[in-house]
Order: C-alpha cells, then sequence, then structure tokens
C-alpha cells in the first residue's frame, strides 16, 4: 500500500507562503492539505477560496481541501472554481451527505467525508459507494498540534474493513497528531493518506521529515 503524506498549511509561515510550498514540493509532499475553518463549527477561523486561488498558483500538487464549515456545500462551487482538486466534509453537519457528495464530484473534485472522534463510522455506511476519501480525526477538530487520540487505532482499523468489505477504492485519511510516533500504527490499521502540519513544519528539516514520516509509516517493524 502507497503512502501520501499531506502537509497541512496550517501549521505553515503564511507570511513566507511560496517558499513553504516549494519547500513542500522539494520534500516530496503528495497532496497539500488545507483547512477551512469558519469559527462556528470549529472553534477558529481560518481559510477561504482566496488563500486556496494563491496555493494553486504555487504548486501543481493536489489541494486536499478540509471543510470544517457548516452548509459546506455554500462553498463548493468557488473552492472548485479557486483551484481544490479534493473537498472533504463532516458528516456531522451534513444531513444530505450523498447530495453534497455528488455535487462535489461534478464539480471535478474528489469527494471526501469526515468523521469527529466521536462520530460513529455508520455515519458514512450509506454513502460508500459516492465516497472518493474517507477522513478520520484523530483529534477533535479546530487547532493545530493536538495530541493523537489513542482509541483512533481501532476505528481506523474498522474503517479500513468497511471500505474493503464495499469493494471501495477510496483513499483513508488521517487528520490529528500524525507524527514519527504515530504514523506506524496508523498505517498498520490500514490507513494510506496522512496529514501532518506541526510535526513537519516544526522539525528542525521540514523537508526531511516529509521522508522521515514516509519512511516511519512503512518500515519494517
Amino acid at each position: 500500500m502507497s503512502v501520501r503524506i499531506a502537509p497541512s498549511i496550517l501549521s505553515a509561515d503564511l507570511s513566507n507562503l511560496a517558499d513553504e510550498i516549494a519547500m513542500l514540493e522539494e520534500g516530496g509532499a503528495d497532496w497539500i492539505h488545507i483547512d477551512v475553518m469558519d469559527g462556528r463549527f470549529v472553534p477558529n477561523l481560518t481559510f477561504g477560496a482566496k488563500v486556496i486561488e494563491s496555493v494553486r498558483k504555487l504548486t501543481r500538487l493536489s489541494l486536499d481541501v478540509h471543510l470544517m464549515v457548516v452548509q459546506p456545500e455554500n462553498y463548493f462551487d468557488d473552492f472548485a472554481a479557486a483551484g481544490a482538486n479534493g473537498m472533504s466534509i463532516h458528516t456531522e453537519v451534513s444531513p444530505h451527505l450523498q447530495r453534497q457528495l455528488n455535487r462535489i464530484r461534478e464539480l471535478g473534485c474528489r469527494a471526501g467525508a469526515v468523521v469527529n472522534p466521536a462520530t460513529p463510522l455508520t455515519a458514512v455506511s450509506e454513502v460508500i459507494p459516492d465516497l472518493d476519501l474517507l477522513l478520520v480525526m484523530t483529534v477533535n477538530p479546530g487547532f493545530g498540534g493536538q495530541k493523537f487520540i489513542k482509541g483512533s487505532i481501532d476505528k481506523i482499523r474498522r474503517a479500513r474493513q468497511l471500505l474493503s468489505e464495499n469493494g471501495s477504492k477510496a483513499f483513508l485519511e488521517v487528520d490529528g497528531g500524525i507524527d514519527r510516533k504515530t504514523i506506524r500504527s496508523v498505517f498498520e490499521a490500514g490507513a494510506d493518506t496522512f496529514v501532518a502540519g506541526n510535526a513537519i513544519f516544526a522539525a528542525k528539516n521540514p523537508e526531511a521529515e516529509i521522508e522521515e514520516l514516509r519512511k516511519r509509516a512503512t518500515a519494517q517493524a
């Protein structure tokens, strides 16, 4: 199983965004993860279409946009036009999840569903055929640099099983507290795509850290 590393620019130095993106490309990042927060669904405010547009101009890498917002459908068209390659929405605020995922796909983007730590996987069991990506949160969303919730490993294992049983080729992404210590067990549980913010940008050599995380994930025990 191949490993995708998706650095989150939530932890980047935004005053130096062009250099930060260039560094991520140089380090071999697979995707760029962009966290959109509205101050309502989560207690923080971050990026919108303008930032997605700016990042799009700086890289050809796939832009993995994570919408931590209420009424996410209000943003789909703008974000797709700004250059998003994938959009992931929270099941907790998506009562019409199937329709919303379908709309993301219509716009030519990867459609992802996100489950918070307390949200059961049954929240996505009816929409597996509509998923290109399933994102399991391993911290409660809203802030970078949080500690990995240990009980998440079993949930990731069950998520992998759910996808496999349904013959789904959706990516299984994990976000929250991913670093050198946690990535191996998460990979073993079945995840293939890893969002890392603090672990990369706070490292002494952020560029090398991307490859180090990749190695740690797949290293033979």
